[in-house]
């Protein structure tokens, strides 16, 4: 993997290590948010709701403009001011304790990964070139291990002070934001920036261009449901695992060992997983047959449901561990199989024209899937609970990945995967 990642120029090589840093520096912060404003400030629980919804909706809802703005202006200034923002943001919320503060820290730490991440990704298909689907395998190798490192990191420094926990954060992105600005290249797509300007094109004229994309909106709505089943990883699993391990040691250890397959499997399986896909399919197969295996992953708890559960011991948190693992296992299998085709398909489907755009309005739409399958998702645990049929989760969501995957087979077998934008614009379609 080290060998393949010295293949590639100097750029995407820091925008890999950049992600594991901004990854690693974000989550060794987030997950003890919660535990900070109710606990050390005392905050009600729909006050720490709203500090929290606020940095998820500044985040989802300002992709779009991010996306925008690395295309208007290019790439690096939008990844540096996003690292310079989240620098603050986060050493704001370890320093200050009333609510208008937090709730304005709250939504710079969501616009700064709104400006950064179309962008970066943006950048990594242009510097990777015709090898941008190797890139982004290494890319979500780089990214998981970020996931997987920070809380750990987080836990120590958490328990020692919370406080501590944002400066070290802030610290490690005020290093990211001068790191960026000696060392990342300028990269601007000085053709079409020059084509936008001859022609008079602003925002609005950006946003129809893409709003017209027919199959990228098509793509984008099929896509929305492996973003809903991988998130159950944080949602329905830890869940689960709770209800059968109850809250105590046995409990938080079984929901460590989700995120440990999880994080892990992806860091020693993607690029291999990639590798052997693209030798046997074209993206749009692997595509659907990513999210089938997304959906076919909630079988291990669905058959789970029909076994007693004993009363305590091993047994026990064996059935709270063991079928929620092998869901996270193969949850991770199907992103492996997924996120460098949906990568490389978006750039594909973008006519290589306003990628960072097509990228800012691909995470809007998703963010606002997720939100919607997760209110649904957790109504649904509720009502299987309520009813007593515990079943009910785990029918629904493999009906959702086998919904998903043949909606994006159903677009690769049309050709509508493979065509460039312009194409479709010119054609009216």
């Amino acid at each position: 993997m080290l060998a393949q990642v010295r293949s590639y120029e100097r750029s995407a090589q820091l925008l890999m290590v950049n992600q594991f840093t901004i990854n690693l520096g974000f989550y060794m912060l987030m997950p003890y948010l919660a535990g900070h404003l109710s606990g050390t400030l005392g905050l009600a629980g729909w006050l720490v709701g709203l500090v929290l919804g606020v940095r998820n909706f500044s985040q989802q809802g300002m992709f779009l403009v991010g996306g925008t703005l690395a295309d208007r202006f290019g790439y690096k200034p939008l990844i540096v001011a996003g690292c310079v923002l989240r620098t603050v943001g986060f050493a704001t919320l370890g320093l200050v304790d009333s609510l208008t503060a937090l709730l304005a820290a709250s939504a710079a730490t969501g616009l700064a990964g709104a400006l950064f991440n179309p962008a970066v990704r943006a950048y990594l298909a242009a510097a990777a070139g015709e090898r941008r689907l190797e890139a982004f395998a290494l890319f979500n190798v780089f990214y998981q291990a970020g996931i997987l490192l920070g809380p750990l990191v987080g836990m120590v420094l958490t328990g020692v002070d919370f406080r501590v926990t944002c400066l070290v954060s802030a610290g490690i992105f005020a290093v990211l934001s001068v790191v960026q600005i000696r060392a990342l290249p300028a990269w601007d797509d000085r053709s079409a920036r020059a084509e936008r300007a001859g022609r008079g094109a602003g925002v609005l004229a950006q946003w129809r261009e893409v709003l017209a994309n027919r199959p990228f909106l098509l793509f984008s709505g099929a896509m929305i449901g492996s973003y809903v089943l991988s998130f159950q990883v944080y949602l329905a699993l830890p869940l689960e695992v709770r209800r059968l391990a109850g809250e105590g040691e046995s409990g938080t250890a079984a929901v460590a060992v989700l995120f440990a397959v999880s994080g892990l499997s992806t860091i020693l399986g993607q690029t291999r997983v990639t590798r052997w896909c693209k030798a046997r399919m074209p993206a749009g197969r692997a595509l659907a047959w990513g999210l089938l295996t997304m959906g076919l992953a909630f079988l291990p708890l669905l058959a789970a449901t029909a076994l007693p559960v004993p009363a305590q011991g091993p047994g026990r948190w064996a059935l709270a561990a063991v079928p929620p693992a092998l869901c996270a296992l193969l949850l991770a299998l199907g992103t492996m199989i997924t996120y460098p085709f949906e990568m490389d398909t978006i750039v594909r489907l973008s006519g290589d024209r306003l990628v960072a755009t097509h990228y800012g309005l691909y995470n809007t739409v998703c963010g606002i899937g997720i939100t919607l399958g997760n209110l649904l998702t957790g109504a649904a645990l509720d009502a299987s609970r309520a009813a007593g049929l515990p079943a009910l989760p785990w029918l629904v969501l493999p009906v959702l990945g086998a919904a998903c995957g043949a909606a994006l087979y159903g677009l690769h077998r049309t050709g509508r995967l493979n065509r460039a934008a312009g194409l479709e614009v010119a054609l009216g379609r």
